[in-house]
């Protein structure tokens, strides 16, 4: 026990226990990094897809991202933002991205559903993300009712309470949701594209999620049954709207009345 004493105090004693930790941080660190690779690998993408994604990549997206999607002053890395990133982004139109600007604005695809897919495996490759949605929540067959609670809560007060979109600060905005497919609603949620939050499965359930499509799609569905829109802006611009036609009417019948000739 005195010999164990005196090593304990020992000047080099201190560094041994440092360099100990790091060695036991770094193998923890590796431990994990070989788990995430294991799970970024086990998808359902072929080698075939993974290999044309990669060529697909750097033909078209290693300018702003960087070869390897290590990233660039002109785009973040893509390591761990996993596939459902690419199916909304390059599914939408948003990437590429046509010019900068305060955020990526939906345009006409580049790619087709195979080459979207092909670089969804690519970038799945390069670390654990979130994965395609499985079709079981993207079917629409939810409860409506929960769904436009839940969209209610966390959704409407920048998409607006009928899904209709609105501004946010310096130049961005929240798009309107109405002709959006199920799959990239579903996507949208997990990757939190933009200004959007991220609503992983202990924000929202994946059931939650089936619910809020399912909700989306019925108020698509169903159309405008009380009348006109009016851009859904909600009652106290609809309001406005109303009270600035009637005093147009007023205004317009006073002018009128006065300018008859006695």
């Amino acid at each position: 026990m005195k010999a164990l004493s005196q090593k304990r105090r020992h000047p080099l004693a201190a560094l041994a226990l440092l360099v100990l930790g790091l060695m036991l941080t770094g193998g923890l660190y590796a431990v994990v990094t070989t788990v995430n690779e294991a799970k970024a690998d086990t998808t359902t993408f072929t080698a075939q897809q993974v290999e044309e994604g990669e060529k697909l990549f750097v033909a078209n997206c290693a300018t702003c991202h960087g070869v390897g999607a290590s990233g660039t002053d002109a785009g973040p890395s893509l390591a761990g933002v996993g596939a459902a990133a690419v199916d909304f982004q390059v599914g939408t139109g948003r990437m590429p991205m046509q010019m900068q600007g305060p955020q990526a604005r939906q345009k006409p695809k580049q790619f087709n559903a195979d080459q979207t897919r092909e670089l969804s495996a690519y970038v799945a490759t390069l670390g654990d993300g979130p994965a395609l949605p499985e079709e079981q929540f993207i079917d629409g067959k939810g409860n409506a009712a929960a769904g436009g609670e839940l969209f209610r809560v966390n959704c409407a007060m920048c998409h607006n309470a009928a899904a209709a979109g609105g501004a946010l600060t310096r130049g961005k905005f929240a798009p309107a949701l109405a002709g959006v497919s199920n799959s990239h609603m579903y996507s949208a949620m997990v990757t939190g594209p933009q200004n959007m939050p991220v609503f992983n499965d202990a924000n929202i359930s994946p059931e939650g999620k089936r619910d809020i499509i399912t909700f989306l799609n019925t108020i698509e569905n169903q159309g405008s049954p009380g009348g006109a829109k009016l851009g859904s802006l909600g009652p106290v611009s609809e309001g406005l709207f109303l009270w600035t036609a009637v005093m147009g009417v007023v205004i317009g019948f006073t002018i009128w009345l006065t300018s008859r000739p006695s």
